[in-house]
């Protein structure tokens, strides 16, 4: 029988999460702090921030078993398959060492004809790990990027600490679902994640579903955290969400930026278009799920002649993200900016569609995140050691 020896769960644990909020439960980690939280009024929003994805515990420890019991909360999209249950990835060393995932939990059901939703409560559960190396080493346990978790307990089979940062770089990224890792395997395996492993730096994901919409709140959040690297991917959901015209973008942007450098303004800051959509490329949205296919998949409503009035379209979005990073950059050295086309274009769409004609699978966060990895953290790329 194992002696286990109960840790209270709390922030000083977590790693990727920008607030911690106490609950009748434990505690839950957000992404985004209390004041922002107040600040905006989409249910959709307060959902995804509240999605750990890229946070987790990072241990120092000798032990060799490990429980955290959670109360998970996860969506289910009426009229869509109910999804699988989502992982909490081991880490040990830095290397993957075991997976785990928790059944019942609270279940946030969405109509996404009305996106109306409704909550219904469910019990707590276990994630187990067993047989980790023996010696002093440190774990990280990556919480599942879609399933809100709520902390509870922590027990393991020997004293645990906060493991060290070994001087690494903290990378700040912000982007919508496809940085969020809505469709990525695992909390590693979304397309941040695994340019993090590989360029050997901290991250703090900002990713959001449905969002990364230029919001005033996030630029102040982003502008209030220490960061050593920046990165800010931008554009899908704008186009998504119909949601401005040409004159309302460029000067969002510069806002956003200009919010940015009050905080960080000599840190290497990119500015990341969108990955190739064709759905979207050339046609104004908005995009909805289209109903009458056999799986979920997204179409756009407009018509691609329907470019009037600053409508935007990712090509259109491309072109003045271009234009307004060559302009501030003339004064701005450490301001860089990449076609998202570069990590996900025309070939790679041919090898590795989008299955929901919006977001990659897991082949395709791979592959995003080897290209940004190699061309942001290798030698001449403005996140290398030397750079900036």
């Amino acid at each position: 029988m194992t002696d286990w020896i109960t840790t209270p769960v709390e922030p000083r644990l977590l790693r990727g999460a920008l607030d911690v909020e106490r609950t009748a439960h434990g505690i839950l980690p957000h992404r985004l702090p209390a004041w922002a939280r107040k600040q905006f009024p989409d249910p959709y929003l307060a959902m995804v921030e509240a999605q750990p994805s890229g946070v987790r515990l990072a241990l120092r420890t000798r032990a060799t078993a490990i429980e955290l019991d959670v109360l998970p909360t996860k969506t289910v999209y009426q009229g869509a398959p109910v999804p699988p249950d989502g992982v909490y990835d081991l880490v040990v060393d830095g290397k993957l060492t075991g997976r785990a995932s928790v059944p019942g939990g609270n279940t946030h059901t969405i109509d996404m004809a009305t996106w109306s939703a409704v909550t219904r409560p469910g019990p707590m559960g276990t994630a187990r790990f067993a047989a980790l190396p023996a010696g002093e080493k440190d774990v990280e346990i990556w919480l599942p990027q879609t399933e809100i978790t709520e902390l509870i307990a922590l027990r393991t089979d020997a004293p645990v600490a906060t493991a060290p940062r070994h001087g690494r770089r903290v990378w700040l990224h912000h982007g919508s679902s496809i940085s969020h890792g809505s469709t990525a395997e695992s909390p590693t395996a979304t397309w941040p994640a695994l340019a993090a492993a590989r360029g050997g730096v901290e991250l703090i994901n900002l990713g959001f579903g449905g969002n990364a919409l230029l919001d005033p709140f996030t630029a102040r959040a982003m502008r209030d955290t220490p960061a050593d690297l920046i990165s800010l991917k931008v554009g899908i959901n704008l186009a998504n969400a119909d949601l401005m015209r040409l004159r309302g973008f460029s000067p969002a942007v510069h806002g956003f930026l200009d919010t940015l450098r009050e905080g960080h303004p000599t840190t290497p800051l990119l500015v990341v278009s969108p990955v190739l959509c064709p759905i979207q490329e050339d046609t104004p949205g908005p995009v909805a799920p289209d109903f009458d296919a056999p799986k979920l998949r997204f179409r756009a409503l407009s018509d691609p002649s329907d470019r009037t009035s600053g409508r935007l379209t990712l090509t259109l979005i491309r072109d003045e993200l271009s234009r307004i990073i060559t302009q501030r950059s003339a004064d701005d050295p450490n301001l860089h900016y990449l076609d998202g086309r570069s990590l996900y274009g025309e070939p790679d769409f041919a090898e590795l569609p989008l299955p929901d004609q919006l977001h990659p699978d897991p082949a395709g966060h791979r592959r995003i995140g080897e290209r940004f990895a190699d061309w942001a953290f290798g030698d001449d790329g403005p996140f290398a050691v030397s750079g900036g």
